[in-house]
């Protein structure tokens, strides 16, 4: 069954973006949004937030958000977590280095806050995941 999509698991390690992006996803779009600023919090907050979205920017120290996505997708009950990059390398042959991770899109840093929520929507029904 497709269900419009709700949670939004963020990761972003600078604040000042992570305050726009989630400012714009809860209160523009509507979104509820559990940010982390690493990948370890990331998969720390899978099973009490259970996103139905990762939103992940491509570069974090420590663990970033392609390996943080396999991370989840090993975790059992996770295997097909749908997934959107975010990132400011965001140039055609960068994404080609993503096209093999089976997620939905790219979305370019910067970004607009305002159309944000609609891109990802856009991505999620163009998926057929929902509305």
């Amino acid at each position: 069954m497709l269900e419009p999509l709700e949670r939004i698991l963020y990761l972003e390690d600078v604040q000042a973006i992570a305050d726009v992006a989630v400012m714009a996803l809860e209160d523009i779009a509507g979104f509820q949004v559990r940010h982390a600023d690493r990948g370890a919090k990331a998969l720390a907050s899978l099973d009490s937030f259970r996103p139905q979205l990762c939103l992940f920017d491509v570069m974090v120290p420590d663990m970033d958000g392609p390996e943080t996505l396999r991370q989840i997708r090993a975790t059992a009950g996770h295997a097909g977590m749908p997934a959107i990059f975010i990132t400011a390398k965001a140039q055609a042959h960068e994404q080609e280095k993503y096209a093999h991770m089976d997620i939905l899109g790219v979305i370019a840093k910067p970004f607009d806050p305002i159309s944000l929520g609609d891109t990802i929507r856009e991505m999620w029904a163009k998926a057929g995941l929902g509305a």
